[in-house]
């Protein structure tokens, strides 16, 4: 049971209606997913959300589309948020990744996810040479 509800006539709000039709027009789709039908309950956290979302993953970057769809998919496993292990996973394909991606996926995923445990529990310092000091990363 959803912890708040969206509104029943959403675009009637004039904020909400022009991120809506952002959406649109970034995606170039009619589509409106439930996420943004449930953050328009509070403007201010709709405005804000999207603008985020369309900066880091709608905008060019140093990393293609597919590459951050499938960080996005790996953190929101990592976190356990089914809403967006079904969201990015759909966008991952629309964005060319293929079953056998989707599976190495999943195997890097679960294998982090197994050493991270393994690293925490029996607590490895971090070797010397992974630590980046300042001089090197200017």
């Amino acid at each position: 049971m959803p912890a708040v509800m969206p509104p029943k006539d959403p675009e009637s709000n004039p904020r909400v209606k022009a991120v809506y039709d952002d959406i649109r027009a970034t995606r170039n789709s009619d589509f409106i997913n439930n996420i943004w039908h449930y953050l328009a309950f509070d403007e201010d956290l709709l405005e804000r959300t999207w603008a985020e979302v369309k900066a880091v993953m709608a905008t060019p970057s140093e990393l293609d589309p597919l590459t951050k769809e499938l960080i996005y998919l790996a953190v929101s496993i990592i976190n356990n948020c089914e809403y967006c292990v079904h969201s990015h996973s759909a966008a991952a394909r629309a964005k060319g990744m293929t079953p056998a991606q989707h599976g190495e996926v999943l195997k890097i995923i679960s294998l982090a996810a197994k050493t991270n445990h393994l690293s925490n529990a029996m607590q490895v310092p971090v070797d010397d040479v992974f630590i980046v000091s300042p001089d090197e990363e200017a």
